[in-house]
């Protein structure tokens, strides 16, 4: 099994919340390490503008190449779930290894806080939180319920296949666990 995210870019208003919640909830400190982000997009001009948001986090590759690029083999995925995680103590820091995992993802999900010898920090689905029978903290956040997760086949059954939508490319190497319903400009 492996399990995925949905998201729904036609509810997505680019109100943060699954962002704060995420940061909340896994106790991430204020400043630039966010492992939910939400992106913004505009093209056009008034009056044939066009405005979509994207989330950006990790979306639990079938194929983490995040986890290749780790020199200290901090990053595994999980063969229960498919949920990809990582050991922040045997990470080795930003500095120490350049932040490999880093630039090999092709959505930067890994995540980094500004002091010295940080390290890595990402999604981890709130695997606290699957156990006690709880969704991700992002996806009960959502007011707009732009999120959804579980099982990918179950999110393909129910929402459709399209894996594509603006502000995001779907890499066919590392096959990111996400089920888009995409909002196309007019």
């Amino acid at each position: 099994m492996q399990m995925g995210f949905y998201f729904d870019q036609t509810r997505c208003t680019g109100c943060n919340a699954c962002r704060v919640a995420c940061k909340d909830w896994n106790d991430v400190p204020e400043g630039p390490e966010a492992w939910m982000q939400v992106k913004y997009l505009e093209q056009g001009e008034t009056p044939d503008v066009f405005v979509a948001y994207m989330i950006q986090t990790c979306f639990h590759c079938e194929s983490p190449i995040c986890a290749e690029a780790c020199p200290a083999g901090a990053i595994t995925k999980r063969p229960e779930d498919g949920i990809v995680l990582v050991d922040r103590n045997a990470c080795l820091g930003k500095e120490e290894c350049g932040a490999k995992c880093l630039k090999a993802c092709p959505y930067d999900a890994p995540q980094f806080g500004p002091e010295p010898g940080a390290k890595m920090g990402k999604c981890v689905f709130c695997t606290d939180r699957l156990v006690q029978g709880k969704m991700p903290s992002c996806v009960e956040a959502c007011y707009t319920r732009a999120l959804d997760f579980g099982p990918l086949d179950e999110l393909q059954k129910k929402y459709g296949q399209a894996v594509e939508a603006p502000n995001f490319k779907y890499s066919k190497r590392t096959k990111p666990s996400v089920i888009m319903n995409p909002k196309n400009p007019k």
